[in-house]
């Protein structure tokens, strides 16, 4: 069940509107949007990145750094059910990749600046 008028959940949403656009105009292949998998797991967006490897992309998004960066949410556990979830999408597409891999973008609101957004990218973080 969606959170309609859920402020995090609709920071979420914004947050990877914004990481998917950004990728596609840096010359990735948007392939999919929460992709879920039978038995648990989501991917927040999975694409194919300019080389051709198969990412699944982990948005972590703040609207301030209070509550810490994006990037301190990603545990293991959260890292395997994500790498299962790409896995089980890699099986079921018929899109050619020369491998998988998961990236983070941590995402926050460029102070002052409506609609714009601090973008960094920590590519694969299953390592």
């Amino acid at each position: 069940m969606d959170k309609l008028g859920d402020p995090r959940h609709d920071l979420g949403i914004a947050a990877e509107r914004a990481v998917g656009s950004w990728l596609t105009e840096t010359g990735w292949r948007l392939l999919g949007r929460r992709v879920r998998k039978p038995g648990g797991g989501e991917v927040d967006l999975v694409a194919l990145d300019p080389d051709g490897v198969l990412v699944g992309i982990e948005v972590r998004a703040r609207h301030t750094g209070r509550a810490g960066i994006g990037t301190e949410s990603i545990d293991a556990r959260r890292t395997a059910r994500t790498a299962h979830t790409l896995a089980a999408f890699a099986a079921g597409t018929a899109v050619r990749h020369r491998g998988l891999r998961i990236d983070l973008v941590s995402v926050m609101p460029e102070p002052g600046a409506d609609g714009r957004w601090r973008l960094r990218r920590i590519p694969n973080i299953g390592a």
